[in-house]
């Protein structure tokens, strides 16, 4: 039987050869590293396997710097870097030098020789040289695993065009991981500046036009507690019958459920727009509280909180910030009773402020969840791509 023909199911127009299998021994040389005591410090990049959790793709920095050392030879710029021994090997994180460098004698360098340094990367990291490695000790790669290790490779230009499209694919998830990260910080600072500090009346940042000091009220003065009742009180139906596990597959508003019941008259049904959250057991302590977007019943492990006089999103703002979880019952089990719930401090502007400053943060929550589909999309091309792209 002929040996059918190595090729990929998508492909640049114009490729039409096949790809052909190499040792990566043929197409590399292998670089190692030398221990610190072998240099004094100076401006040269000093890698170890602790700096690769600080880059995803090209090392530009290291947290040591040394001197020349003519006994050694450097690793050059555009070799691949990996951690060769130990557990983080596992973690499959290969970086590309972007300087020349020495490396750490827990690393290993592949220098490219008629190889594309970029296609090689993302044939390394797609392929995962943690599965070549001898596990029956400590995790170590060495030379007789490197050099026997296939490779199929097509033409230099198609080494190139593929490694150039993913380059750029990777600075476009860059640049939206770049924005989503900067949003999420934002926001975070916002929360602390546009609430009162402890001991205060007023906010650092407020909008234009109020002026007003804050008021303090108990929790219990401005909200309805609900509670749950168990799956046995309902037949099948349409409802959503939200349980602690649901909270998982949300951020703000509760939305669905996994299980869905008919209308049970004896059993208060929770109003859209209340506040629910888990109020026994660890899940307590994840501080996941959301927005029921959706009228609906909850499970006997959760709590409800129906805002009266109070803004829901400005509600949900304060619970977040300020974590619910701070009040729990830790001696045993956590929990969270009203006992807790009635008395906890609200600080509260006048409802025309509460409703701005909810307004804002919904809409910055939408840009943020713009940003990560964004982000998450991009993700899923380039998975989807290194899967069809490659042999």
């Amino acid at each position: 039987m002929t040996e059918q023909a190595k090729v990929p199911a998508i492909r640049f127009a114009g490729f039409t050869d096949p790809w052909e299998q190499r040792k990566l021994g043929e197409i590399v040389s292998i670089g190692a590293g030398a221990p610190p005591s072998a240099f004094s410090a100076g401006n040269f990049l000093y890698v170890k396997v602790d700096d690769l959790n600080e880059s995803s793709h090209f090392q530009f920095d290291s947290a040591q710097r040394v001197d020349a050392n003519t006994a050694v030879k450097p690793i050059r710029k555009g070799s691949i870097i990996f951690a060769k021994r130990g557990a983080a090997i596992l973690g499959n994180k290969v970086r590309v030098l972007g300087k020349t460098a020495y490396i750490d004698t827990n690393m290993m360098a592949l220098e490219p020789r008629g190889v594309d340094a970029d296609f090689l990367w993302l044939f390394i990291n797609q392929t995962g040289l943690y599965r070549i490695a001898d596990t029956s000790t400590i995790p170590q790669i060495n030379n007789k695993h490197i050099e026997p290790y296939p490779v199929d490779i097509p033409n230099m230009a198609e080494q190139q065009a593929i490694g150039t499209f993913f380059s750029r694919l990777d600075d476009l998830i860059t640049l939206h991981q770049r924005k989503y990260d900067k949003l999420v910080i934002f926001k975070k600072s916002m929360l602390e500046k546009m609430f009162p500090k402890d001991g205060e009346s007023v906010p650092e940042i407020r909008f234009a036009g109020f002026t007003d000091p804050w008021e303090q009220r108990k929790l219990g003065e401005i909200v309805s507690i609900g509670a749950g009742a168990p799956p046995s009180a309902f037949s099948a139906g349409n409802f959503l019958y939200v349980k602690v596990d649901d909270l998982n597959e949300s951020s703000h508003f509760q939305f669905d459920s996994a299980q869905r019941v008919d209308a049970n008259t004896a059993v208060k049904p929770i109003r859209k727009g209340s506040i629910i959250f888990a109020k026994r057991g660890a899940a307590i302590l994840g501080n996941k509280v959301r927005v029921l977007g959706k009228t609906a019943y909850i499970d006997t492990n959760m709590m409800a909180l129906e805002p009266r006089g109070v803004d829901a999103d400005f509600l949900w703002l304060f619970i977040n910030q300020t974590g619910l979880y701070r009040i729990a019952d830790t001696s045993t089990i956590p929990q969270i009773n009203n006992k807790h719930i009635e008395p906890y401090p609200v600080d509260i502007p006048n409802m025309a402020e509460q409703q701005a400053i909810g307004t804002f943060f919904s809409r910055l929550d939408d840009l943020i969840t713009l940003h990560q589909r964004k982000l998450e999309l991009l993700q899923n091309i380039k998975k989807s791509l290194l899967d069809k792209m490659f042999v």
